[in-house]
């Protein structure tokens, strides 16, 4: 994989960190983008690049893309920048529901807009979107996330058809619960509306995984890893779950 240049939204921590710093330490080229410069620049990867970008606005994406032209043409693409907000539905304001739809989906839309026609032009890519077991099944409190993580994954099926003789490959990775800042979050607000401590909280999003247990970041990363290989070209359009089991 080295030479290849890799761009990662959300790169500032959590999974795309991980992925960022796999795809590093197999001499991958990498181009970091998240809304904070600070928190991407904080990352031990000191062959990375840096760009602050807002995946929900595609005039932002459009600089940061054109940006990272300058330090090669995007090879691999990971989609993983994402927000989640945990709502009952009939209290899911139009707002909400807008704003996860643009981070979720409509930024991996705009991103791989951005990259598909160089990739094509030189019959070889990837792309990889962090989808979610919410892009296989159904979450209670998270319809408006469900929602855009299905059409994350109805997008992922639909490309990898329109692009499979042209040496692109898209497929999904969908992690299940993992130990990010996001979970901690919901963590938190389990706790404070069900008046129980952090650990049970957390024990009860372990639970939905049969192995008992939370997914790491680096788990999802080698899954990642794997779906970039120049060797694997065979895989595309596939929803590679990441949940211990969770999802058959």
């Amino acid at each position: 994989m080295k030479g290849l240049h890799a761009v990662v939204t959300g790169g500032g921590s959590g999974i795309g960190a991980a992925i960022a710093m796999a795809l590093a330490s197999e001499g991958v080229a990498v181009t970091l983008m998240g809304r904070s410069m600070k928190r991407l620049q904080a990352l031990p990867l000191p062959a990375s690049h840096c760009i602050a970008a807002d995946v929900s606005d595609p005039d932002s994406i459009k600089r940061a893309f054109d940006a990272a032209a300058d330090f090669g043409p995007v090879d691999i693409l990971i989609n993983n920048a994402g927000q989640v907000e945990s709502q009952p539905f009939m209290r899911t304001t139009f707002d909400q529901w807008q704003r996860t739809l643009d981070v979720n989906l409509s930024g991996t839309f705009v991103c791989t807009q951005q990259v598909l026609p160089s990739m094509i032009e030189r019959g070889f890519g990837r792309i990889v979107n962090v989808a979610s077991t919410a892009a296989l099944k159904g979450y209670a409190y998270v319809a408006a996330y469900c929602a855009a993580k299905h059409g994350v994954l109805g997008l992922t099926r639909a490309l990898a058809l329109e692009v499979a003789k042209k040496g692109v490959t898209v497929n999904a990775v969908c992690p299940g619960y993992t130990q990010t800042e996001i979970v901690e979050r919901a963590v938190q607000q389990i706790a404070a509306k069900t008046h129980r401590t952090a650990e049970q909280a957390r024990e009860e999003l372990a639970a939905s995984n049969p192995q008992g247990r939370l997914v790491q970041p680096d788990e999802v990363a080698r899954a990642v890893l794997w779906l970039c290989r120049r060797e694997s070209t065979s895989i595309t359009g596939q929803a590679i779950a990441v949940a211990g089991g969770e999802v058959m």
